[in-house]
């Protein structure tokens, strides 16, 4: 009896809420990575419920061109469903847009690609 009690005391703690990432990679027209461009996440809702900018996140992508966004603790154990956001970037003249699907625990990649921007 004492371990099955023990073991229900216990059980909670196997239910750990996994990471909710979004890893943003950036490569121009040749595919070749694109260090330190500017990347910005942002929900654009038709019609927004609550405050949709809290969940806007921006920074510059490394030497890797990658830039990775950590929405875990805008996640709810048992919440259907996360965010559908636009990923907006730039560097220099060149410019990129894209959408992503965050899946709640789980790793979300995406692939932006920058074009030249014609005057």
């Amino acid at each position: 009896m004492v371990a099955l009690l023990s073991g229900w005391i216990l059980l909670p703690s196997c239910n750990k809420e996994k990471p909710t990432k979004a890893i943003i990679t950036i490569v121009d027209e040749d595919g070749a990575i694109v260090p330190e461009a500017y990347v910005k996440l942002y929900a654009n809702p038709t019609y927004p419920l609550g405050d949709p900018s809290r969940l806007t996140q921006e920074m510059m992508t490394g030497s890797d061109g990658t830039a990775e966004f950590d929405y875990t603790s805008f996640y709810e154990q048992g919440q259907a469903g996360f965010a559908v956001l636009d990923i907006v970037s730039f560097k220099d003249s060149a410019v990129g847009e894209g959408i992503i699907k965050i899946v709640e625990e789980e790793t979300n990649e995406e692939t932006v690609t920058l074009v030249p921007v014609t005057p």
